[in-house]
């Protein structure tokens, strides 16, 4: 499996592995596709990472600024991130996420907030911490990852591309 950013000719084939990865999951409201193309057209698709096996992609995850009590800190957040169906459960997720972590880290971020199940995303060093809080969602599945020692206080803001229309 090979690693890459995302190149303009990827856009679709993003779009459909994103659209197939949340098909019929009864936590997603089929919107994730139009968030990353909204996030691209904003310009603020910090980083956006394809998995490829026989240079076909297979995965993708987006990276997105966030403000944290109402000032920029340098921290991101993650997703959507998106498996293909037939190969999700074998470690493709967890390779793209390791990679992006990797990258976002040499690159000076801050640190990574996410909205997802605690169960797959402390294999990472996510985790809760009250620091940093968002009203919409249950504290439990609002995760965080400092890169450094600062951790930032407040509510965390996503891009204006993540709300439903």
């Amino acid at each position: 499996m090979d690693i890459r950013n995302e190149q303009p000719s990827d856009i679709d084939v993003i779009r459909a592995v994103t659209q197939a990865a949340f098909a019929g999951q009864a936590h997603s409201d089929q919107s994730e596709g139009a968030i990353i193309d909204r996030l691209r057209a904003a310009d603020v698709l910090s980083l956006s990472l394809v998995a490829l096996e026989d240079d076909e992609i297979i995965a993708h995850a987006a990276f997105s600024p966030v403000t944290i009590g109402g000032r920029d800190c340098g921290w991101f957040g993650l997703g959507p991130v998106s498996v293909r169906p037939d190969r999700q459960g074998v470690g493709v997720g967890s390779a793209l996420i390791r990679d992006a972590l990797r990258r976002l880290k040499a690159d000076g971020a801050g640190g990574l907030i996410l909205v997802g199940d605690p169960g797959y995303y402390e294999r990472f060093g996510f985790r809760a911490d009250p620091r940093i809080h968002v009203d919409w969602v249950d504290p439990k599945y609002f995760q965080m990852l400092a890169f450094t020692d600062h951790v930032p206080e407040g509510e965390a803001v996503y891009h204006s591309a993540f709300q439903i229309d």
